[in-house]
């Protein structure tokens, strides 16, 4: 391999620090409702999760080469301008991770790259037409089917089980949502370790390491599969619990559910070369399931954040890696500097963090309590009948004891 520069080394080390935290940063959606509903262990949950991304990662291609072939054009590209981009993207990751939102790591890394192109070669280098194919219309799309299938899914898992014994019911349901987790797992190493591979493939044919049209090489596939691994085993507590807790109360049928739903939608658009957001998918998925059980409500005010963060993933990842791809048009030291900026960033987040831990241990604590919609939408459409009601004790209208209370006080009148 020729021409492997300093610059361009500096780059496949930024993209595998991308690709750790994309890692920790999506474990949430592959096993956030296994946690959530005690089908696994958190760190039996996170280490599966790890092993089948590394897997996912050998299995295609071809979202790496609709990032690497498709999205911009290859030539006129720099190495500084991906080093750029990846910036944008990782500190957009971080600081969705500190506040607990699932934002999306695809769409954080597109941004990035779109930014960084634009403020180099102009609007005219970026496909305008695979943006909006293979990013933007599977954005929209994706969660919107994941949702659908999800709910419907629910719907009929709780028709089809409700002469059913409860704890064995309960105990298989548990048995399907591990094997969907592993089948979520195994999507997202898929679909998402292949954008880093892509961005990889993109430097070295920047840097002139490989010949243009050229597939990632083994090492760059391996590598990124590790990469992803060890930032899915790390775990992304916070936005597990907001995934598992903070959006809705899940059963164990609804877990399925959501995670069948989604892993059918990634491996679908996986195979079809779509860079979709799997957090996207996977959240669909969970709002979905989450209206599908009677009495199942969402949390909306959490759901709207997310869709807020949504939103601007696409334009502030841009933003930052335009402003670091000025930077490093200056020539070493600008690079240097926005280097520095990037570890400087990072370490303060990082610190900010271990103001309140997140881990193994609470990560099935509510991530806020429910708001006044979801409160009467729970008070009118009450669970079935039989159905495990510990998790909804903040979802759910005045209790048996008020309503004994209240009895008491009518009979002392």
């Amino acid at each position: 391999m020729e021409n492997f520069s300093l610059i361009l080394a500096i780059v496949v080390v930024t993209a595998l620090a991308f690709d750790f935290t994309n890692g920790f940063h999506d474990t949430a959606n592959a096993m956030a409702t296994t946690i959530s509903t005690g089908a696994m262990k958190p760190k039996v949950a996170v280490a599966m999760s790890a092993v089948l991304n590394l897997v996912g990662a050998f299995l295609s291609i071809e979202v790496a080469n609709t990032i690497s072939k498709g999205l911009v054009n290859e030539d006129g590209i720099q190495p500084e301008v991906i080093f750029a981009a990846l910036v944008g993207a990782i500190l957009w990751n971080l600081l969705t991770w500190l506040v607990g939102l699932p934002s999306s790591s695809s769409h954080a890394l597109m941004g990035g790259l779109i930014g960084a192109t634009i403020a180099s070669a102009g609007v005219s280098a970026v496909h305008g037409d695979v943006l909006v194919t293979k990013v933007l219309i599977p954005a929209i799309a994706a969660p919107l089917v994941a949702g659908l299938a999800a709910m419907f899914a629910s719907r009929l898992t709780y028709k089809l089980g409700k002469n059913a014994n409860g704890e064995a019911s309960k105990k298989g349901y548990r048995a399907g949502q591990i094997a969907s987790a592993g089948l979520v797992s195994l999507a997202h190493g898929t679909n998402d370790a292949q954008k880093t591979m892509g961005i990889i493939t993109l430097a070295l044919v920047a840097g002139g390491a490989i010949a243009p049209d050229s597939d990632p090489p083994t090492w760059v596939i391996l590598s990124a599969g590790i990469a992803i691994a060890l930032g899915t085993y790390l775990g992304g507590w916070r936005i597990i619990r907001t995934m598992g807790k903070g959006l809705t109360d899940l059963q164990p049928q609804q877990g399925f559910a959501a995670q069948t739903s989604a892993a059918t939608v990634i491996l679908a658009s996986s195979h079809l070369g779509f860079s979709l957001s799997t957090t996207h998918s996977v959240s669909g998925s969970v709002m979905g399931a989450g209206l599908g059980r009677k009495g199942g409500v969402v949390r909306w005010s959490t759901a709207t954040r997310m869709f807020i963060a949504w939103g601007l993933t696409l334009p502030a990842a841009a933003l930052v890696a335009a402003i670091a791809e000025y930077a490093t048009s200056f020539g070493t030291w600008g690079t240097t500097f926005v280097a520095v900026f990037l570890v400087a960033s990072s370490a303060a987040i990082w610190v900010v963090s271990r103001r309140e831990v997140v881990d193994h241990t609470n990560v099935n604590d509510t991530a806020e309590p429910a708001g006044v919609v979801t409160t009467a939408l729970a008070a009118v459409a009450p669970p079935p009948a039989g159905t495990v009601t510990e998790d909804l004790t903040d979802t759910t209208p005045a209790s048996s004891e008020t309503s004994a209370n209240s009895s008491a006080s009518s009979a002392t009148v």
